[in-house]
């Protein structure tokens, strides 16, 4: 069975007004979106689903989804903030959506196959898709609690503007997770990558350092345990009181490794990330990806 690919894009209209962050940066006006999905089909992927809000369904369908469907299926699922279990209620005054593993809990009644999450406004390269593919595939039919996270080098994921946030990743000699530290300073100097630690101290870290960038590859059965999570977050007085509270993946992802009901395999890639995270950044990612297309990485026509 074909790995399916669930792309998290419910805060698309929120973020950036309407559909903006769907820019076309490729040489031929390609999203970023465009070259995650290309790459999606060529490493074996066989269905796309997207989340998103409700609100701009007409839009996306008539935008989005018309470009991939001759390609490959596709499927939406909606995020809403009042779709949580039942005897639970929104706290009043709460506008932001539950997080990126709520969104991912919308996936539940249409993905019955191994699956990948991405971000939508992020480049992963094809290695990555390659990589976690080839472990999705090879999975035995019925597979429970073995899951895998694309590790991509830090130093493949540096930005020349300044410090980045990172989550780095701690394996053991199984390549499998261990923890994630999110570093919210990371840069090369002299030479070295640093993150800056708890005590305000520069500390050098091997430029291959595996660090998530939000790339997950789960089975079906991860859905149960989020079900199970998100009810315990909101019986938390804490999450319920801060009404920016959010139900991140790594959240969950931390409990099932920690106590010992899934291992997530650090799968390790030589793509090289990159993405808009501030306007000034747009020129660079255009440069990119035009020397991608010019290398023969990609075609003038992805679709």
């Amino acid at each position: 069975m074909k790995p399916t690919l669930f792309l998290l894009a419910a805060g698309m209209g929120s973020r950036y007004g309407g559909l903006k962050q769907l820019d076309g940066l490729g040489p031929n006006g390609e999203t970023i979106m465009d070259y995650s999905i290309y790459d999606a089909i060529h490493a074996g992927f066989g269905k796309l689903v997207f989340v998103i809000r409700k609100d701009f369904e007409d839009d996306f369908r008539k935008k989005i989804i018309s470009k991939y469907e001759g390609h490959i299926p596709c499927e939406l699922v909606f995020q809403s903030l009042n779709d949580i279990p039942e005897g639970f209620t929104v706290p009043e005054g709460r506008t932001k959506p539950w997080g990126t593993n709520h969104a991912v809990l919308m996936g539940k009644d249409v993905i019955k196959e191994p699956f990948a999450v991405i971000n939508c406004d992020d480049y992963y390269g094809p290695d990555s898709f390659k990589v976690m593919g080839e472990f999705l595939s090879k999975l035995p039919e019925g597979s429970k609690n073995k899951y895998a996270m694309v590790g991509f080098r830090v130093g493949n994921t540096l930005s020349e503007s300044g410090t980045v946030s990172r989550g780095i990743c701690g394996t053991n000699d199984q390549h499998l997770l261990t923890s994630v530290v999110e570093r919210t300073k990371i840069q090369r100097m002299d030479g070295e990558v640093k993150y800056l630690d708890e005590n305000d101290v520069w500390v050098a870290t091997p430029e291959n350092t595996p660090v998530s960038m939000n790339f997950w590859g789960f089975t079906p059965d991860y859905f149960d345990y989020s079900m199970d999570y998100f009810k315990g977050f909101l019986s938390d007085p804490k999450n319920m009181a801060n009404l920016k509270s959010e139900f991140f993946i790594p959240l969950l992802v931390d409990k099932v490794i920690n106590d010992g009901t899934a291992t997530v395999e650090v799968l390790d890639t030589t793509s090289k990330w990159f993405g808009v995270t501030y306007p000034e950044d747009r020129p660079e990612v255009v440069a990119k990806l035009k020397a991608l297309m010019d290398a023969g990485v990609y075609p003038e026509k992805l679709f």
